[in-house]
């Protein structure tokens, strides 16, 4: 190799290059407190000013945002918008570095963590962790990282597991909790006790009514629209689903079953059905009840009844309709169908009037139900003369409605429905001291679930007795109401006494409520 001479440069005027400046690093910092209680407000407010003050001091650092999520669970980033825009900052080149507390205030989930570490790593982003001293830059960070976020992890697994154990001791006691803000009817106390909210409960309690006097979930959905009656969450749209809940939520009649639902997975807070996965508690009588037990039964029967109603002979269901007094209990004496009301156009005479479904839906399997048409008016003319026949002979249908008593009141029951209870005690107790002894406490479940069966069976019998007693009171309370023959037809009557109208060739079978019924010939 030859030698090598180094020339020195000479600094003449004109030649002098300044050293380019480095851009100071945009900074940003992400906060996080996990409640909105007093105390975590103050430690939220703290860190937003610490992180502003920190990143000011450094001469080479640019103030990129401060990014702050108030009262968010850090399990997973969906509801967090700060956060979620703070990624968005990055991804768009405007943040170099984000500063965080901890690993478990930037996530708590190890995957969501290691997500967007590695996301901003690509962009040569680096999160500093103050109480780790971790740098994601570093060689070392992500496997500290992987480490650390999976130790935050398991603490929120931990501390979630610590949560379903208090609410489930809080349920073993009895001790209910409702959130009151969608529940229409009720609102809360000083103490937190349900307490009932008149104007609202009003509104219940017309649900219940109109269902009962013959209306479809969805007529009074429409009803309440119609009304401008609000939603329990507020809203002016109602819809049949809603209904549903209403009629069929125990809390109405003062009990409440616990832990109807449960959570599957604590990281995205998924809840789902609880179909035996885990016990369930029901609380009766613990508040004040807005639907008297009587009448909540009578629409859980209802429920039923309507549901039984839409099948078809044939299977095929059908759709309840309230609209009218007659739907659902005019029923074709030849082929069992359900008859429906429909607009007619003979030979340029338009009428109302039923007709078998058979002849207005053919299929092979029924295509020779030849049962007549009937006019509207002539439901309403059968309606009045049924009633008219009872007046008529009041003695004798009083006395057939005093043995229909009697027979309601005949129960076969072994064991009423306090016995019952006062064993489930018994087994409960047991049931806890069994807790390790499988092969008992299956035994002991297999028990409870059996006596829960016959307890549920028992009260269902009481119920369609107390129902049976209260549609003959109906008709005798009308009987003894009327002193003269009913001239006019009353839609009120039909859908109070009747339970079906059966359609023959030659007569129409009325039966009443009550349990006992008449024929009536054209």
């Amino acid at each position: 190799m030859g030698n090598i001479t180094i020339i020195p440069a000479r600094r003449t005027m004109g030649n002098n290059v300044k050293q380019a400046e480095k851009p100071k690093l945009r900074v940003a910092a992400y906060c996080r407190v996990s409640t909105d209680t007093e105390e975590q407000e103050t430690s939220y407010e703290t860190q937003v000013s610490h992180y502003t003050e920190y990143i000011n001091s450094h001469l080479d650092w640019q103030l990129a945002g401060i990014f702050a999520d108030d009262g968010i669970s850090g399990t997973n980033t969906k509801k967090r918008e700060q956060f979620n825009k703070m990624i968005d900052e990055c991804m768009a080149g405007n943040i170099d570095m984000v500063i965080t507390k901890s690993i478990s205030r930037f996530a708590r989930n190890t995957l969501d963590c290691l997500k967007y570490i590695r996301q901003l790593k690509e962009k040569n982003i680096a999160v500093w962790f103050e109480k780790e001293n971790i740098n994601t830059m570093d060689a070392k960070g992500e496997v500290l990282i992987t480490i650390m976020a999976s130790l935050a992890q398991q603490e929120s697994q931990s501390l979630s597991q610590n949560v379903k154990l208090g609410i489930q001791y809080r349920y073993q006691q009895g001790k209910v909790q409702v959130n009151h803000n969608r529940f229409l009817g009720y609102t809360k106390d000083e103490n937190g006790n349900l307490v009932i909210d008149p104007e609202q409960a009003e509104v219940v309690r017309r649900i219940y009514r109109e269902y009962l006097e013959g209306y479809s979930m969805k007529s009074i959905a429409l009803h309440l629209e119609q009304d401008g009656i609000l939603t329990g969450a507020g809203n002016t749209k109602w819809y049949d689903s809603t209904i549903n809940k209403i009629l069929r939520n125990e809390k109405y009649m003062g009990d409440a079953l616990l832990q109807k639902t449960v959570t599957t997975d604590f990281l995205t807070k998924k809840r789902v059905k609880n179909n035996g996965v885990l016990p369930q508690y029901y609380v009766e009588d613990d508040h004040e009840a807005i639907i008297p037990k009587e009448l909540f039964m009578q629409v859980q029967e209802e429920l039923v009844r309507r549901r039984n109603v839409h099948r078809s002979p044939s299977g095929k269901k059908r759709v309840y309709s309230g609209n009218n007094c007659f739907s659902q209990i005019i029923v074709c004496g030849e082929c069992g169908e359900l008859y429906r009301r429909v607009h007619w156009n003979n030979h340029g005479c338009k009428s109302i009037v039923w007709r078998c479904i058979s002849r207005l839906e053919p299929t092979a399997a029924d295509m020779n139900c030849t049962n007549r048409t009937v006019n509207d008016t002539v439901l309403e003319e059968v309606t009045v003369k049924a009633l008219n026949q009872i007046l008529s002979s009041r003695k004798v249908f009083l006395k057939q409605l005093q043995e229909n008593i009697a027979r309601a009141v005949v129960t076969t029951d072994t064991l009423s429905p306090d016995g019952i209870q006062a064993r489930l005690e018994e087994l409960q107790k047991d049931l806890v001291k069994a807790v390790g002894d499988q092969k008992n406490y299956d035994a002991l479940t297999d028990e409870i679930l059996r006596l829960q069966q016959m307890k549920k069976d028992s009260e269902v019998d009481d119920h369609r007795r107390t129902e049976t007693m209260n549609r003959i009171k109906e008709l005798q309370d009308f009987i003894a109401g009327q002193d003269t023959a009913i001239t006019e037809f009353d839609e009120a009557d039909v859908r109070k006494l009747i339970q079906k109208i059966t359609v023959y060739e030659d007569r129409f079978t009325v039966e009443f409520k009550s349990g006992i019924s008449v024929d009536i010939t054209e």
